[in-house]
């Protein structure tokens, strides 16, 4: 009788593990089946969205124009063009400021003592006044004592700055009270017949170099009562000599 009750309880064991089995393997398949559904969904979402795409690009017209519409490759290429035209640009103005310049200049004592001296239309106007110093040393003891920021260099009345350069000049064509301040040469206004008080005078004067302690002595004597630092946002307007009007810039 033992023998049946425990031949009894685990076949009773034996059939509860199979309905357990069956059970486990349903829901496998079941989680098959739902992953199949998604993927086969997900697969005609996306064919579905090709066709759409294809179907707008068959209906486009080759005919309208669309340079206007975003393009990265046109908008990669300008960019492409811009830094090289700016490289280009770049490079032709450091030629430019390697180009050699002659200056004609006046060591103002009281008196004119002119002179020319060559440098670089890049450099500043503290490099040129140290050149300037240099040449006037062997004639003028004075020069010898003294460093290139105690003189200043006056063009067409103004006093220009020891950190502007010969190229920011011609480059923006200053002009001064007198004269421009582009041109290093020294040449009068030679045209012939009636004159047309319209256009500008032709005419550049030398530039004065003086001491700085000359001109805060004489600063209220003409001519140095004339003079102002340049300012190369001001507009200096008709040239003037001794406070007379010289002619009217375009």
């Amino acid at each position: 009788l033992e023998n049946l009750q425990e031949a009894s309880k685990l076949k009773e064991k034996e059939r509860k593990k199979q309905i357990k089995k069956k059970k486990k393997a349903k829901k496998f398949i079941s989680a098959k089946l739902s992953f199949s559904d998604d993927v086969t969904s997900y697969t005609e979402n996306s064919e579905n969205k090709e066709c759409a795409v294809k179907s707008i690009k068959s209906i486009k017209n080759p005919n309208v124009d669309t340079s206007f519409l975003p393009d990265k490759a046109r908008e990669l290429e300008a960019r492409k063009e811009r830094e090289k035209l700016r490289f280009e640009w770049n490079e032709l103005q450091s030629q430019i400021k390697k180009q050699a310049l002659e200056i004609t200049y006046s060591y103002w004592d009281g008196s004119g003592h002119r002179r020319t001296v060559q440098c670089k239309k890049g450099d500043t106007i503290g490099s040129f006044l140290e050149l300037v110093r240099k040449d006037l040393a062997s004639e003028f003891r004075e020069m010898g004592n003294v460093s290139a920021d105690a003189l200043l260099y006056v063009k067409e009345d103004l006093i220009i700055p020891q950190d502007i350069t010969f190229y920011d000049l011609i480059s923006s064509k200053a002009r001064g009270k007198s004269g421009p301040l582009f041109q290093f040469d020294v040449h009068d206004d030679i045209r012939l017949g009636v004159v047309d008080v319209r256009v500008e005078k032709d005419e550049s004067h030398p530039g004065k170099i003086v001491e700085r302690r000359w001109y805060d002595r004489n600063k209220h004597i003409f001519p140095a009562s004339r003079w102002e630092v340049f300012d190369p946002a001001k507009v200096y307007g008709r040239y003037t000599i001794h406070g007379g009007e010289v002619s009217t810039a375009k």
